[in-house]
């Protein structure tokens, strides 16, 4: 009997070891292959550094943790629902929550709907009509989306408002014609949804153009073999095609505008708030609870729409718009009005891409604002202060200027070569191990970050430095700028690697070539223009980001976003020159980078 149990103990470690031995040559084969272990390390990465700034987000909505908050009774330290409360159902909640919510929706819906219009309109023109320049339009008409969101705010503050409204000076149109527009035209919910319509107008070209301009010539020309009317085509059989992409873009651009905070300050005029300008006024004044609650609903409604983007976009199993059969497109003839239509969409696309520098340069040089007899270069080129009230020389001297300038390039480089490099190995793990359950998971929590609203995002790494006690440094600005741009370099990155033969990379295993060099001397050079946009994307929207690093910044760290942040109430003159700056530096990056490498954030869609 005991040979027998002797046996049996002996069959069943025989067993394990056997299952242990398995389990050692399948882990050594696993992490043998360089895309696994990609998949792993950024599937720990990208998890603790999004999920754990979350949860310490929720739990701050419940603690208190400032010595403001225990005015109301509560002691330091101690969780309560107090601030739930007081957001939710206290007599203060439709002021400080409810109204800054519904603004904030209202603004994101408006914005949403003319950035689709617009952008819409542009590429069904570009890419299904017979209209001219058309290379011209798609060069300049992404120009908004390049330069900061605020930067159309100030334009179109500096253009509209009059003496009767605002700072009591005239705008440009005031100031040559003596017109003045009502005072909902330049503060407010309108001005605020058509800026950022303008603003995220190019994204929408860019994903809507995208498609129109692949979609399969046979469609519509079967439709006019049988007498279908042009107008009937577009309802029937284009609108349809695109449906996808439209929802797309309508839920990506609320989503963003849901998070925009420099456009409703700019032109909120202290009368009209969301819950962005809302969320930093809480914060600065130590209403941390208060303030996360409303960071914590941004984040909400992020996921919600990528919950009703994959609903929208899966719900439609098959919407194939590229075929083998025609690559020919069937260009509608507009006739004489090619020429209109041309004109009309230069003229917008210049005005609204050229005339805020033009702005800015003559705001930059006027003594009175609005007043161009008052011209004078001393706020760019004076070594002494402008005047007694602001203690600033000229921006080429002024030493805050160039120290933010500085900061602002590391700060974008750094966060372009992380977010950048990142997105290419991404890219190459992703596609190699293509529809497993880890590489699915890596891309899914990589394009996370772009669904969390900026300042919520921001929100929750600020509670996540109290925690670890490092404060507002420049490392935390460089991980949560890297971490929200990854989305950027991520997509791109997979992009390129699921366009390139994996037989090509074979070719060089069989010849012994080591991974590193395999990516250095064979995939990158290969996809170059396209990992470059990877870099470009980043980059851009790092220079000119406000929103996600405006609760991070340490006073000794000043970024030119957050500088013009500071002047553009108090030094107007100050404020047009460093946004003149900002702009340029964005725009002359974008335009190097592009001639050098062909990287583009309009290739996409082209002319």
């Amino acid at each position: 009997m005991n040979d027998d149990n002797n046996v049996e103990i002996e069959r069943e470690e025989s067993v394990k070891a056997g299952k242990w031995l398995k389990f050692r040559f399948w882990l050594k084969r696993f992490f043998t292959n360089p895309a696994n272990i990609i998949l792993v390390v950024f599937f720990v990465f990208l998890a603790f550094f999004i999920f754990y700034p979350l949860i310490t987000l929720v739990y701050d909505t419940f603690a208190v943790s400032s010595v403001t908050e225990t005015r109301y009774g509560v002691k330091m330290g101690e969780l309560t629902g107090l601030w739930w409360y007081r957001m939710i159902a206290s007599e203060y909640n439709t002021m400080y929550f409810w109204k800054p919510l519904g603004n904030s929706m209202l603004m994101s819906f408006l914005a949403s709907i003319i950035a689709i219009l617009y952008g819409g309109i542009v590429a069904f023109f570009i890419t299904r009509t017979n209209m001219k320049g058309k290379s011209i339009i798609s060069m300049i008409f992404v120009f908004p989306y390049i330069m900061p969101s605020w930067t159309l705010a100030t334009f179109w503050k500096n253009f509209w408002q009059n003496p009767d409204i605002g700072s009591g000076t005239g705008g440009m149109v005031y100031n040559l014609t003596g017109l003045k527009v009502p005072e909902g035209m330049v503060y407010g919910l309108v001005p605020c949804a058509i800026v950022l319509g303008l603003h995220y107008a190019p994204f929408a070209y860019i994903l809507i153009g995208g498609i129109l301009r692949n979609m399969d010539a046979n469609l519509e020309e079967a439709a006019t073999i049988l007498h279908a009317s042009r107008f009937k085509i577009v309802r029937r059989i284009t609108l349809p095609i695109v449906l996808p992409a439209l929802m797309s873009t309508f839920l990506l651009v609320f989503s963003s505008s849901m998070s925009a905070y420099a456009v409703p300050q700019y032109l909120g005029s202290g009368r009209f708030y969301v819950l962005t300008t809302y969320m930093k006024s809480f914060l600065n004044q130590g209403y941390y609870g208060q303030g996360y609650i409303m960071g914590l609903v941004m984040i909400l409604f992020g996921v919600a729409i990528l919950v009703a983007n994959q609903y929208v976009t899966g719900k439609r199993k098959s919407f194939t718009t590229v075929s083998g059969k025609s690559g020919q497109v069937s260009y509608i003839n507009l006739g004489k009005a090619k020429w209109v239509v041309s004109v009309i969409l230069i003229v917008l696309s210049i005005f609204f891409a050229v005339m805020p520098l033009i702005t800015f340069a003559l705001e930059s040089c006027c003594v009175v604002a609005g007043d161009y007899s008052t011209l004078t270069l001393q706020y760019w080129i004076s070594k002494t202060p402008t005047d007694a009230q602001n203690g600033l020389v000229g921006l080429f001297f002024e030493k805050q200027v160039w120290r933010a300038f500085g900061n602002s390039l590391l700060l974008s480089f750094l966060c372009a070569i992380i977010a950048g490099s990142s997105g290419v190995l991404i890219g190459y793990a992703v596609s190699r191990r293509r529809g497993t359950k880890l590489a699915k998971g890596v891309d899914s929590l990589a394009f996370l970050p772009y669904l969390l609203p900026s300042m919520a995002l921001g929100g929750a790494f600020l509670t996540m430095t109290t925690i670890f006690g490092i404060g507002k440094s420049f490392f935390i600005l460089v991980l949560v700028g890297a971490i929200k741009y990854l989305p950027m370099a991520s997509r791109s990155g997979i992009n390129a690697m699921l366009q390139l033969s994996g037989e090509i990379e074979e070719a060089a295993v069989i010849v012994g070539v080591p991974w590193w060099k395999r990516m250095v001397r064979i995939i990158f050079p290969i996809q170059k223009s396209t990992f470059i946009s990877g870099y470009l994307l980043p980059f851009t929207s790092c220079m000119r980001e406000l929103s996600l690093f405006v609760l991070l910044v340490a006073p000794s760290t000043t970024l030119m976003a957050t500088l013009l942040d500071e002047w553009m109430l108090w030094w107007p003159q100050s404020a047009n020159a460093l946004n003149l700056l900002i702009i340029v530096t964005v725009l002359v990056i974008n335009f190097a980078v592009n001639k050098l490498t062909g990287a583009s954030i309009d290739k996409g869609v082209g002319g």
